[in-house]
């Protein structure tokens, strides 16, 4: 086995009613749910407008060496709809990894979204293309195409490890992952959080929130409170 230079075909999924499950909840809300741990880096960043409803599917990874895409080109060809393409490009920002031809390419075949640890280009044409994209930035600058690298395997995207398969999404905030095993039951635990958090916002908004926790946290801290004018 070529490890390093290695193509796996197949992936373990999770089912459809999870997955598209998530598609109504914040990213926001399903992170605080994995103990604010799940978020990648917001150094990758969404590059195309805004939508409806989160960007929802399933990892397609890829492990690309640094300013290179050939193994995103074979990613490409193995894309199923539903598919979200992550790309671990060691953080490199010298080239782009992807540009207008790729996405239309990808578009075509049903992916749900891009998110590449690294450059893109063609943001103007990609922007209102209809496929979320999610990069560290844009250059004209493009990519090599040498190899080596690997395709659904375990990668580290924007500093969040990634299974193939694993659930992915995204929205205005950025991009988060849903390790596949503990989907179902975080999706339900989900819900509940956000419809708790939109009491919350209705609260906020009429003034009527409840603060008193923030002097019970200070006097668990052994923060003091004293009513007078600092002696300066």
């Amino acid at each position: 086995m070529s490890i390093g230079f290695r193509v796996f075909t197949q992936r373990e999924l999770p089912t459809a009613d999870v997955i598209n499950g998530f598609k109504t909840i914040p990213a926001a809300n399903i992170a605080d749910c994995m103990g604010r741990l799940s978020a990648m880096n917001c150094r990758i960043r969404r590059m195309t407008a805004p939508a409806e409803q989160n960007m929802v599917g399933v990892a397609l990874t890829v492990k690309a060496r640094p300013g290179d895409n050939l193994m995103m080109h074979k990613a490409l060809n193995m894309i199923k709809p539903g598919d979200i393409l992550i790309v671990s490009n060691e953080g490199d920002s010298s080239q782009s990894l992807m540009g207008e031809i790729m996405v239309a390419y990808a578009k075509s075949q049903g992916i749900a979204g891009i998110v590449l640890d690294g450059p893109m280009r063609d943001l103007d044409t990609i922007y209102a293309m209809g496929v979320p994209v999610y990069a560290t930035g844009h250059t004209p600058g493009g990519p090599f195409k040498e190899g080596p690298g690997e395709v659904n395997v375990p990668v580290a995207c924007g500093n969040i490890h990634v299974m193939p398969g694993d659930i992915i999404v995204g929205d205005s905030d950025g991009v988060i992952v849903i390790p596949k095993h503990d989907a179902a039951k975080l999706l339900e635990e989900a819900r509940k959080f956000s419809a708790n958090d939109h009491a919350k916002l209705v609260a906020a908004q009429t003034g009527k929130a409840d603060r008193s926790w923030v002097d019970k946290a200070l006097a668990a801290k052994g923060c003091e409170t004293i009513d007078a004018v600092y002696p300066g």
